[in-house]
Formats: C-alpha cells, sequence, structure tokens
C-alpha cells in the first residue's frame, strides 16, 4: 500500500520548481524572474538582518544589498536549496559590515577606553578558541545540505520563525524542530568522538 503524501507536498514541490524556473530565467538574462524569488524570500532575509541587532534603515539596505549582490553572483546558484542559504549568509555578512562600520563611526571617547579592562583574549586562550572553531565547522561540513542550511538559518535568528523558515527551505513547519534535533545530535556526536574536541 502506498503512503499518502505529506500535506502541502504538492505546494511545496510546485514552489521548489517556480523557483527553480525563475533562477534559470535570471541566469539566462531575465533578471526580472528574480521578482518571485524576491517576493518569496525576503521576509526571511528581514528577520535575518533585524536579528542581528538593525534598526528598520539599516536592515533595508542590508537587504537591499543581498539582493544586488544576487544579482552580480545569479551565475553560482545552483538550486532553491543552496540560494537560501546563500542569501541568508550574505545577509547576515552584510549587517556585521554595517554594524562594525557603526561601532566605528561612533567609537566610545578616549575616557572610556583608558578606564576598560583589556577584554582581548590572550595567546594561548585564542589558539585554544581557533582550534576548537577548526574541529566544529571541519564536522559541520561533515552534516548533510538540508543540515547545514537548516543550523545556518535556525542559529541566525535569535527566536526563529518556524513558518517563515518551512516556508523558505521546502520543509513541513512540524519537522523544522526535530529535524534539526537530529541534525544537532549528529553534529554533537561527530564533535564528542573528536579527541581535537574538548567539552570543558
Amino acid at each position: 500500500m502506498n503512503a499518502e503524501p505529506a500535506p502541502g507536498a504538492d505546494i511545496r514541490a510546485q514552489r521548489t520548481a517556480r523557483l527553480a524556473a525563475c533562477l534559470a530565467r535570471a541566469a539566462d538574462g531575465e533578471l526580472g524572474a528574480l521578482d518571485e524569488v524576491v517576493a518569496e524570500l525576503n521576509p526571511l532575509l528581514w528577520h535575518v538582518a533585524r536579528s542581528q541587532g538593525l534598526g528598520d534603515e539599516d536592515a533595508a539596505d542590508v537587504v537591499q544589498t543581498t539582493w544586488l549582490e544576487l544579482v552580480r553572483q545569479v551565475h553560482t546558484i545552483r538550486s532553491p536549496l543552496a540560494l537560501t542559504g546563500w542569501l541568508v549568509s550574505a545577509t547576515k555578512r552584510e549587517a556585521w559590515r554595517v554594524n562594525a562600520r557603526r561601532r566605528k563611526q561612533i567609537g566610545p571617547g578616549v575616557d572610556v577606553l583608558a578606564d576598560s579592562p583589556d577584554a582581548a583574549a590572550g595567546p594561548a586562550e585564542q589558539v585554544l578558541t581557533n582550534e576548537r572553531d577548526r574541529t566544529l565547522w571541519r564536522h559541520f561540513a561533515q552534516l548533510n545540505e538540508r543540515c547545514r542550511v537548516l543550523l545556518r538559518v535556525v542559529a541566525q535568528v535569535g527566536r526563529p520563525d518556524y513558518t517563515e523558515i518551512a516556508d523558505a527551505l521546502d520543509m513541513p513547519r512540524g519537522s523544522i524542530g526535530p529535524t534539526r534535533g537530529r541534525c544537532l545530535a549528529k553534529l554533537r556526536g561527530l564533535l564528542l568522538s573528536d579527541p581535537a574536541w574538548s567539552t570543558e
């Protein structure tokens, strides 16, 4: 007996095919085809930009810059799933850049700096931190693409909106939490089995 298709599976499949077709048309020079991609994914990018502490004006600039970058890089995106991860990463990077520029512009006064302790990590602590980061990303890269994209998206928002994420990643809303848990458990298992990873 054949299993019934998951509710909304046809809609998600149609959406994936539609976004793939839009990307193909854009790559062939019909950049107006990206309008539909913008309409589908813009809310997610706004959520990512705002989660980085940006106000409305800065978030608008960041999201616009991300879409412009997509136009420049449209030939490098191969699938709707990769597109979402690429856009989220690009939005976060641009938000970091805007925040860094704003901190430089404001900057603390000299008197504040004189009274502030040096928060920089010492050389030994920095070496350990760098090694842990390398180990983490090495094992993160071993996860399947769906896990990598999902964990990146969820990690980049303070309170993830599962409905928005489900729409962006073509996943049933009810599967986001369990899938995230399985992905984290897999990553945890890889890390704990690696002698280079310290839990202390």
